[in-house]
């Protein structure tokens, strides 16, 4: 008689990362991180993977600025703003409310405010139903180093002591003010308060045209509110791609929306039921409301930091290399306290990154060359790789090729007449350096030219692969196929 043996059980989850676990990972290490953005709950999701005792000292609620004032609220109300920008070519494409009505919609201010609150509130409960289940002690209060092994966390009952092996700072950024425009969260508004807002405003000024004031200018603008935007340079969005913000800019005005641009803001002030907004040459612009996208400041004080033998900029962002370390040993730092570049992937890897580093897994160091970049704008603007002024100022042998894509079939179905694909190649062998996408969901759209270049593709292989017809993406390919002959 054969004997007959059960099968062995599954592995769970955590046995089978411990399994393939390099045998060099320090488990069992303590692990501190102060900051529950997405720098910091990535970065404990990898620590526990990795046999790692964690705990999150978060202050504000699991996410972060990202996901509870920034990044998710903002991105759910431009997605709603997106919605009206739609109905711009409705009437081309066919499509007009029974009763021949003009087509015209209104918001309720209202409840779009509400539903960005709710849905962020949601995305934070997620979180720490994630963290909680994969094991992490969740502290809720401040943190501070007293030294570079040990965290203070200040709770609503008393202080708790957390000794740790490996410390993690991810703290964010906060929004910056003017001492000459002081916001009072009624009628002088930072991006962190907007949401207070129950009325749609009958005047936004905004000030300051990089990508939150960008963004934030444009979805208003497309909810119905009369937006004037306050740039202090030739253009909107001045570090971003010449051509893609040119473009925004013709939107914007297209749209109804006032530019002011070589115009700096010098004072912001309450003015009865309005504001007024004082430029530098002596001009005073008035509205309803003021929105400031004037940058972050880094929350980095009374962190413990320099007695800890923590490194600190300036500017006060932590210095930190490409593994995440700062200048003490065991301290690691991720995400916008950091000054790397502000955005929520970059602080995940980083904080991914410094936890494979402290606990000794295989890790690669941060590459910034491979990181996508979106601006939320209808259309969105994303990036990835070098910048074309790097190939037309001569310091890289590259060669630039740009389809619009009112061309495209599938844009012309859409009915989308604005924006383009813009590629950028090594001349000598071909390999995909860089690219900008400007349509709508360029987010999505950018992926391609990003997984080129972190893959080291070249525009023949990129050109070789197929694309659905039609298809926006297909002009991706196109773009591939007309850098052939750019070799030399």
């Amino acid at each position: 008689m054969t004997a007959v043996t059960s099968a062995p059980a599954p592995l769970t989850p955590a046995e089978q990362s411990t399994a393939a676990r390099p045998s060099n990972v320090r488990e069992g290490s303590r692990v501190v991180i102060v900051g529950g953005g997405p720098g910091g709950y990535e970065a404990a999701l990898v620590a526990r993977q990795l046999g790692a005792k964690v705990t999150v000292v978060e202050r504000q609620g699991l996410g972060g600025s990202a996901v509870l004032t920034d990044v998710v609220p903002s991105k759910t109300l431009i997605a709603t703003a997106e919605l009206m920008t739609v109905t711009e070519s409705s009437k081309e494409l066919g499509i007009r409310p029974a009763g021949g009505h003009d087509g015209s919609m209104e918001v309720d201010f209202a409840t779009v405010d509400r539903r960005v609150l709710e849905l962020a509130a949601a995305q934070s409960r997620d979180i720490r139903t994630r963290l909680e289940r994969e094991g992490v002690a969740l502290v809720d209060g401040e943190g501070r180093l007293q030294g570079p092994s040990m965290v203070v966390a200040t709770t609503a009952y008393g202080e708790q002591r957390l000794t740790a092996d490996v410390v993690l700072i991810a703290t964010g950024a906060r929004p910056r003010v003017l001492p000459t425009a002081e916001p009072d969260g009624e009628r002088i508004l930072t991006w962190t308060q907007v949401y207070t807002l129950t009325e749609l405003p009958e005047r936004l000024i905004v000030v300051g045209s990089g990508v939150t004031g960008a963004e934030f200018a444009g979805a208003y603008n497309a909810l119905g509110a009369d937006v004037v935007l306050v740039s202090s340079r030739d253009r909107v969005l001045p570090g971003e791609d010449s051509d893609a913000a040119e473009l925004i800019e013709s939107v914007f005005k297209r749209r109804g929306m006032e530019v002011l641009s070589r115009s700096r803001a010098a004072a912001v002030r309450r003015a009865g039921d309005g504001v007024e907004v004082e430029l530098a040459d002596g001009r005073v612009v008035t509205g309803s409301h003021c929105l400031l996208a004037v940058g972050a400041v880094p929350n980095t004080e009374d962190l413990g930091l320099e007695s800890a033998g923590v490194k600190v900029k300036p500017s006060g962002h932590i210095e930190v290399d490409r593994v995440s370390r700062t200048t003490a040993r065991g301290v690691y730092a991720a995400g916008d306290c950091t000054g790397v570049l502000a955005l929520a992937s970059v602080a995940a890897m980083q904080g991914r990154i410094g936890m494979w580093h402290s606990l000794g897994d295989a890790v690669s160091p941060l590459d910034l060359g491979q990181v996508s970049a979106n601006i939320f704008t209808a259309p969105e603007i994303a990036t990835v790789g070098i910048p074309e002024s790097r190939i037309t100022s001569g310091e890289v042998r590259g060669a630039v090729t740009m389809l619009p894509l009112a061309r495209n079939p599938r844009a012309k179905m859409l009915g989308i007449r604005e924006g383009f694909v813009k590629l950028f190649s090594h001349r000598a062998s071909g390999l995909v350096l860089g690219g900008v996408v400007v349509a709508p969901r360029a987010s999505e759209l950018i992926f391609p030219i990003t997984l080129a270049i972190s893959h080291r593709l070249t525009v023949d292989q990129v050109a070789s692969a197929f694309t659905v017809y039609p298809s926006l993406s297909g002009s991706i390919a196109e773009a591939a196929r007309t850098l052939h002959d750019a070799r030399g």
